[in-house]
């Protein structure tokens, strides 16, 4: 299999099928394209039609969309549980999945994700409140009802739903948003995952900077050994 990722700083759709394949021990190859170049489009347009990242090619199949891809990983791995066995948790965990896919913008446009740096929390308005707050709900719920047993939102398997959520926990702890215990926890068993250290240590290295990820206000930390 050849996963074809962006960024590994600023791209959050790539994070998610790489963090959770690279979780799973899954033998692949990488092929990262940076973002915002002058043949960025057309090195894409190589292994897709749509010409975003992230695609996975596995032989005869090409997939396409973050979601699209955790769902044919499901297909081929059942016995690694991406989605939970349960019928109730499985369903919630397409829901919240599909909700993070569809959803959230107010959040992603005001908190981009920029993993060599962190900002002092600030009051981003009403809208991004209501996002971030929905989330911290969706977290709360599922590890109530789903999540005994493990630091997880399913329990102790990182499972898709994990990975469709593993961008937020970088922006909520990349602009100091202030959250509960419970909500913190949760963060920390994603932020100390090996995969998500892995991806971290790589992002830290990348000299491309994309203008439009830096937010444009002092940063608390900077993180990156290379760029800007």
């Amino acid at each position: 299999m050849k996963l074809v990722i962006g960024n590994k700083l600023y791209s959050s759709w790539s994070l998610r099928p790489w963090i959770l394949m690279r979780n799973l021990g899954l033998d692949f190859e990488e092929a990262l394209v940076p973002l915002d170049r002058p043949n960025t489009k057309a090195r894409i347009l190589a292994h897709s039609p749509a010409g975003k990242v992230p695609v996975l090619v596995d032989g005869q199949a090409t997939v396409w969309e973050s979601l699209a891809i955790l769902d044919y990983l499901a297909d081929l791995y059942p016995e690694s549980e991406i989605w939970p066995r349960e019928d109730v948790a499985r369903a919630y965990a397409r829901s919240i999945a599909a909700e993070m896919h569809a959803g959230f913008q107010k959040l992603r446009a005001a908190l981009p994700m920029n993993l060599g740096r962190r900002y002092a929390h600030k009051d981003r308005g009403p809208e991004v409140a209501a996002d971030v707050a929905r989330v911290v709900a969706i977290w709360r719920e599922a590890r109530t009802r789903f999540g005994a047993g493990g630091p997880f939102l399913f329990g102790k398997r990182f499972g898709a739903a994990d990975a469709m959520y593993a961008p937020v926990v970088t922006r909520l702890d990349g602009y100091s948003w202030p959250v509960d215990a419970d909500a913190r926890e949760y963060m920390e068993a994603v932020l100390t995952l090996p995969a998500f250290v892995e991806w971290r240590e790589a992002a830290l290295d990348e000299e491309w900077v994309l203008a439009h990820d830096e937010v444009d206000e002092p940063a608390i930390a900077v993180y990156r050994r290379n760029g800007a």
